[in-house]
């Protein structure tokens, strides 16, 4: 069972890849990050994704929907960053932040490169 730091690596590990964080949406804060570049400060990234996530969860239960978001996609000219909530009971509140670069990377394999490292990991 991958820990969070063995979970960011794996994340890293997806080509394209230039940015990882696994962060708690109830504060905001990462509780890991990797980067393969400084340019990216995931801090921020953490803490402003975690107003997206809040907003869509929000939003849903404003419209009664009994559903989970497996991933929300926010598509960028150079990038794709992927936010995916971690659906285990002990992973509850925290969500998987990956930032891809659209020129190397794969959305397809990485969303599903992120399932599997979801329903793995260990927090």
């Amino acid at each position: 069972m991958p820990n969070i730091e063995s979970g960011l690596k794996e994340m890293m590990e997806i080509e394209g890849a230039v940015g990882a964080a696994v962060v708690d949406y109830s504060s905001g804060m990462a509780l890991g990050t990797l980067a393969s570049t400084n340019t990216l400060d995931l801090t921020v990234a953490a803490a402003g994704n975690t107003e997206v996530v809040r907003a869509k969860m929000r939003t849903m239960d404003q419209l009664g929907l009994n559903d989970a978001i497996e991933d929300i996609l926010i598509t960028l000219s150079g990038q794709y960053h992927v936010i995916r909530p971690l659906t285990s009971r002990k992973g509850q509140g925290l969500f998987l932040y990956l930032a891809l670069d659209r020129g190397r990377g794969n959305l397809a394999l990485a969303r599903h490169r992120l399932k599997s490292i979801e329903e793995t990991l260990e927090v």
